[in-house]
């Protein structure tokens, strides 16, 4: 049996080699992000009656729908509440031309990595799940024997690391199959009665409780509205209502997947694991690579020896 599992974990590696390369490395990117936020956020720098004023300078016509808070930028964009609008300076209250550089840059990274831009979601699902196969296939090729050699730390990484590598694409999948392991919201809950809430009285609600230099975004829900703030490293998500804001059950898996349960903590973590898993990816490559090229040397051997 160990046999046809080393088969099948060398050829279904070898077959997604190119895009699981493609998630990892973005994947890696993106790990860098909760920290950028969470470092770059200035305590007390960013106050509700000031967003309510740059809403109204932006938007005099009340039309937005959300808002979206950078702090790695020191900005708010103002229109749809997905990170499309009017950049302005979230201190000046200056218009900006577009977001920054490194805004794109995640951005960008964001994309490749759900759907390698090319609207292939399907593939890093395929990818993910294949992914997730190697590690039964892996274990079922024995304990491993450390020696410093390509094989070694190959295997020593994957069995050291193991809830880790099993973790990072497992609450991958379940967001893309949305599973969040989150009980469902009361209709009330929902924003299916009621009036829609204005996105101004939904930054001083937010900010009443909260520091609004920690905001990520406030975007509409039905008729209601929702925020996601950071509170002590942790992304939690709140429902916006006229009393207050109520912390919403935790989604784990992407607070798991996306590093934002413990700031830069979370995001070492999932630094190490986007290293582990690109290097195990490499050397798997990397050994079946040498061990093609002996035995093709050793065939040409054979050849020459008949030959003569």
């Amino acid at each position: 049996m160990s046999f046809w599992f080393r088969k099948l974990h060398r050829w279904v590696a070898l077959a997604f080699a190119l895009p699981l390369l493609v998630v990892l490395v973005s994947g890696l990117i993106l790990s860098f992000e909760p920290w950028l936020v969470t470092s770059s956020a200035v305590s007390g720098s960013v106050k509700p009656e000031r967003v309510v004023e740059l809403l109204a300078q932006s938007d005099p016509t009340g039309q937005a729908r959300g808002i979206v808070h950078r702090t790695y930028d020191r900005t708010l964009i103002i229109g749809g509440g997905r990170g499309t609008g009017i950049v302005v300076d979230a201190i000046t209250g200056e218009k900006r031309p577009g977001i920054s550089s490194m805004a794109n840059l995640l951005g960008t990274t964001r994309r490749l990595h759900e759907t390698l831009l090319l609207e292939m979601s399907w593939l890093v699902v395929a990818s993910t799940i294949a992914m997730l196969v190697l590690v039964p296939l892996g274990l079922g090729m024995g304990w491993p024997r450390w020696s410093n050699n390509l094989s070694g730390w190959h295997k020593v990484t994957a069995w050291g690391l193991l809830p880790l590598v099993v973790l990072s694409p497992l609450t991958g999948l379940f967001i893309a199959w949305g599973i969040s392991f989150t009980p469902p919201q009361p209709a009330s809950a929902r924003g299916q009665q009621g009036p829609q809430m204005k996105l101004t009285e939904a930054v001083q609600i937010v900010g009443r409780s909260h520091d609004l230099s920690n905001l990520v975004w406030i975007r509409p829900q039905g008729a209601g509205m929702v925020a996601r703030v950071v509170d002590g490293g942790e992304y939690r998500t709140y429902r916006v209502t006229p009393t207050g804001t109520e912390a919403m059950p935790r989604n784990w898996p992407r607070l798991w997947h996306e590093g934002n349960f413990a700031g830069a903590l979370s995001a070492l973590l999932n630094v190490v694991t986007s290293i582990a898993l690109i290097g195990l990816l490499v050397t798997g490559v990397m050994i079946w690579a040498k061990r093609a090229l002996r035995r093709s040397k050793q065939r040409a051997g054979r050849t020459a020896t008949q030959a003569a």
